[in-house]
């Protein structure tokens, strides 16, 4: 008898998975051969400019639009065809979302609840624990009364009412002030683990705040794709500040064909740069500061903040 192999463990299949994802309308071409894996469980920040083709991403991933070309998986199904069983594991939260003024938050919650079917007492416990969630749970006053933070806060509520597996969100902070952009993150924020959270938005503080893992798209295309932990990283070692004695010129437009630069700002004397490879560029920059026929006064790392990554990243996917 022989002795049976150890079982190994299975990794679990990505919650959503687009691949080569190409969407055009007429010319224009929204989204160009995306491909992106949101891990289980995890909160998943989808970052770019407005324009950027984030909201046509959520409309294939919701059903809403279809793709022009490649494929969006959710829970291993394909979106084009999925049906009532897989989308009843989707929630969902537009950019700007239209609630009926004349309800109340319980009513509003419960009324989405029994289009999935949900029985009454179950309807009811579940809207209880999703409106003190929000924080709206005592709140008699009619939606039509609610500010925008209410209704995002609401909106979201009402898209967890189905108990989904995976939860799309369209700029769920957009336009809320601080106050209800931090209710609405914490609320986000308490999601991780229980349920898989994909959301667009601009804004990459939120992104940084409450993200597991970020991709940034810009122009159709995603230029980055990593872990926040792994953005923070690269963030804080590929950008270099020295200060020289003497004109400057002539050195930039040397430095500006080095192969490691990413990209180069210069204020007077003082020369800011980000590079893709730090320790070429820390052996070859006194060379070429001294092949200028200058003096280098400080040559130093400086910490990059995720905006400035995130700028640099969209002005490389450019050029």
């Amino acid at each position: 008898m022989t002795a049976e192999s150890p079982s190994r463990p299975v990794a679990e299949s990505p919650a959503i998975e687009i691949s080569r994802l190409v969407k055009t309308f007429g010319d224009a071409v929204a989204l160009d051969g995306i491909d992106l894996a949101v891990p289980q469980g995890s909160v998943f920040g989808f970052l770019g400019p407005n324009g950027a083709g984030k909201t046509t991403a959520l409309r294939i991933l919701t059903g809403l639009a279809r793709p022009s070309s490649g494929a969006a998986r959710i829970l291993g199904t394909d979106v084009s065809t999925a049906g009532n069983v897989v989308r009843s594991r989707i929630g969902y939260l537009p950019d700007v979302p239209g609630f009926y003024p004349w309800m109340t938050a319980t009513e509003l919650v419960e009324f989405a609840g029994r289009l999935f079917a949900i029985d009454r007492a179950t309807l009811r416990e579940r809207a209880r624990s999703l409106l003190e969630m929000a924080g709206l749970a005592d709140v008699r006053t009619k939606v039509g009364g609610f500010s925008r933070g209410m209704k995002q806060r609401l909106g979201i509520a009402q898209a967890l009412i189905n108990a989904p597996s995976v939860l799309l969100l369209d700029e769920p902070t957009s336009a809320l002030d601080p106050i209800g952009r931090r209710d609405v993150l914490e609320m986000i924020a308490s999601l991780r683990g229980r349920t898989t959270v994909f959301f667009s938005t601009h804004i990459l503080a939120d992104v940084d705040r409450v993200c597991d893992t970020v991709a940034i798209l810009d122009r159709g295309r995603v230029v980055a794709n990593a872990p926040i932990a792994e953005l923070k990283r690269r963030a804080a070692v590929d950008r270099l500040v020295m200060e020289v004695d003497g004109d400057p010129t002539a050195l930039v437009s040397e430095l500006r064909s080095r192969p490691w630069l990413r990209s180069l700002e210069q204020s007077d004397s003082q020369i800011t740069l980000a590079v893709t490879d730090v320790k070429s560029a820390q052996r070859e920059l006194p060379a070429a500061i001294a092949a200028a026929g200058l003096g280098l006064k400080r040559l130093e790392g400086a910490e990059q903040s995720l905006e400035d990554l995130f700028v640099e990243l969209v002005r490389h996917a450019e050029q």
